[in-house]
């Protein structure tokens, strides 16, 4: 799969790109621009997951998305219990 890319300059400490240049040596990372990349995307995700979780929350604490959330579990309630009882008297 092809990616288009674009070349940027990016300031680090000297620390950080000593460690970095020692991942690549010990075979962690091809390249500094591999290990930026898959660094960059990580902590993308963690940002992600965190909005994700700021979102769970905010639901939690809504009065309507919770009444929605008591109604789905009554109307499925019948089809879990039969459900249930099928997985039970399958053992």
């Amino acid at each position: 799969m092809s990616t288009t890319t674009t070349r940027t300059t990016i300031t680090i400490p000297t620390t950080l790109l000593a460690a970095t240049d020692r991942a690549i040596v010990s075979g962690n990372a091809n390249s500094r621009n591999e290990l930026i990349s898959r660094a960059i995307q990580r902590e993308l995700a963690l940002i992600r997951r965190a909005e994700i979780d700021a979102d769970l929350a905010q639901m939690a604490q809504d009065p309507e998305y919770q009444a929605e959330v008591l109604q789905m579990e009554a109307e499925f309630a019948t089809a879990q219990w039969e459900a249930f009882q099928t997985v039970e008297t399958q053992k």
